[in-house]
């Protein structure tokens, strides 16, 4: 585990912040709103996320197929978030704030996986 958080940390930049600000927004929210669902939800999916990725990285390395994690466990997540937000006036200001930024963080995080997993199907095997 040591050396997959390694290998996030010395991305090059925007990328290395761009993993911080996913899991600040994920991890912060999912503890802050841990008393609801969605809080519990944020928690798991970055734990389950992270056991898949973790298992991808030992297999195959720093590869970009390492956004499967993300897929499989955001794309439920982030629908449910969306689902959540059609009860705006239900919600509390700082909880909409949270499910908006997760929805957008987390989605243009999914468009970039896609295409990360599509690109090692393709055929782009290399670390990197």
């Amino acid at each position: 585990m040591f050396q997959f958080m390694k290998k996030i940390f010395t991305m090059p930049f925007p990328w290395n912040l761009w993993v911080m600000v996913l899991g600040v927004v994920n991890l912060a929210g999912g503890i802050y709103f841990f008393d609801s669902l969605e809080g519990k939800l944020a928690l798991i999916s970055i734990l389950g996320a992270m056991v898949i990725m973790q298992v991808i990285f030992s297999k195959f390395g720093f590869v970009r197929l390492l956004g499967l994690g993300h897929i499989i466990f955001w794309v439920p997540f982030v629908s449910w978030c969306v689902f959540r937000i059609l009860e705006w006036n239900s919600l509390g200001f700082n909880f909409r704030i949270w499910l908006c930024a997760v929805i957008m963080l987390n989605s243009i995080s999914l468009a970039i996986d896609f295409v990360d997993v599509w690109r090692y199907h393709r055929g782009e095997r290399a670390e990197m």
